[in-house]
């Protein structure tokens, strides 16, 4: 059956050269030390509206997960490493207060254990990444870079997978 008469959409994300990414989240370790885990909970949403509001510093897209009771995390697509550098360590920015904050009282001893902190940065190549999305508004990688329909890249991980960007062939071509 065709898949279009189905009803069925098949899109890629139109990513070009290196994708980056960060993986960031907390996990509740004492439910009753709400003073020291709620603040980080309202922290993050406080700092992906800063960065909604300021393109420039580069958030593309992020996405909010849940992975169990305890833990939260996001999901976020940078326009490059420097300039996820660039927001971790701006002194205008929320981010860098509140882990000042972190340190001041991990410091001071007033950190008990209530909460922890982590976060995972990723800057994947091209041609080391591939996605595919079925009947899905853009989502993921997709709502970072854009989407298209999946023949462009191929229908096949494969196919997917080496493709390569106008950009990344004229690097490649002069090395």
């Amino acid at each position: 059956m065709d898949p279009k008469r189905a009803g069925i959409s098949r899109a890629t994300a139109d990513a070009r050269g290196d994708v980056v990414v960060l993986l960031i989240g907390m996990r509740i370790n004492r439910f009753r030390a709400v003073r020291e885990w709620l603040p980080v909970m309202l922290g993050m949403p406080r700092m992906l509206a800063e960065l909604k509001k300021a393109p420039e510093r580069g958030l593309l897209s992020h996405v909010l997960l849940t992975a169990s009771p305890r833990t939260y995390y996001v999901v976020q697509y940078w326009e490059s490493k420097e300039k996820l550098y660039a927001y971790a360590s701006a002194p205008d920015g929320l981010h860098h207060r509140f882990w000042a904050l972190v340190n001041r009282k991990e410091r001071s001893g007033k950190l008990r254990g209530g909460v922890g902190l982590w976060h995972e940065a990723y800057v994947v190549p091209e041609g080391s990444y591939e996605a595919i999305y079925a009947d899905m508004p853009p989502f993921g990688l997709a709502a970072a870079h854009g989407q298209v329909p999946l023949e462009r890249r191929g229908r096949s991980a494969r196919d997917r997978f080496a493709y390569r960007s106008a950009r990344t062939e004229a690097v490649d071509e002069a090395i």
